[in-house]
């Protein structure tokens, strides 16, 4: 008898499993028409690929419209404006700040404490300042702007 309870127990976990599996696809597989108002709201700068956009890529997004209502003001600021960024992107750039972020990802907290200093002073500067640093090495601060 315990190991029929087990044996349903472990038949229970996987459908589970199975049909949670099933409903993250489906979510991802959502089409723009199929968003709510307030997801089309938050993901309007991806209105125009959205229908392109692998699962993964839209699964994600729908993760950052679901916590937006949750966000500070500054915070759904900052998705704004990094969404409407990322919407004007072309693949070949997107790559290329994905490897950026992912390198950043693997450095040491006190590397990444020492960059972020550097891009805090940075911001501090004046516009024309900065435009200047942009202008004498693109390769370093060519998308600081954004």
């Amino acid at each position: 008898m315990v190991r029929f309870q087990l044996g349903f127990k472990c038949l229970l976990v996987l459908v589970t499993l199975l049909f949670n599996g099933i409903a993250a696809a489906d979510d991802a597989n959502v089409t723009w028409a199929q968003l709510t108002d307030s997801q089309r709201q938050v993901l309007n700068p991806l209105a125009s690929e959205w229908d392109t956009l692998r699962p993964w890529q839209r699964e994600k997004m729908l993760d950052i419209a679901r916590d937006y209502p949750k966000m500070s003001a500054d915070k759904q600021e900052r998705v704004k404006r990094r969404l409407a960024n990322w919407s004007r992107m072309t693949p070949y750039e997107r790559e290329n700040a994905r490897k950026r972020h992912q390198r950043f990802k693997d450095l040491p907290a006190d590397k990444k404490n020492e960059l972020r200093q550097k891009w805090h002073e940075y911001q501090n500067l004046p516009e024309e300042e900065r435009a200047k640093l942009r202008a004498e090495s693109p390769d370093t601060y060519g998308d600081a702007g954004n």
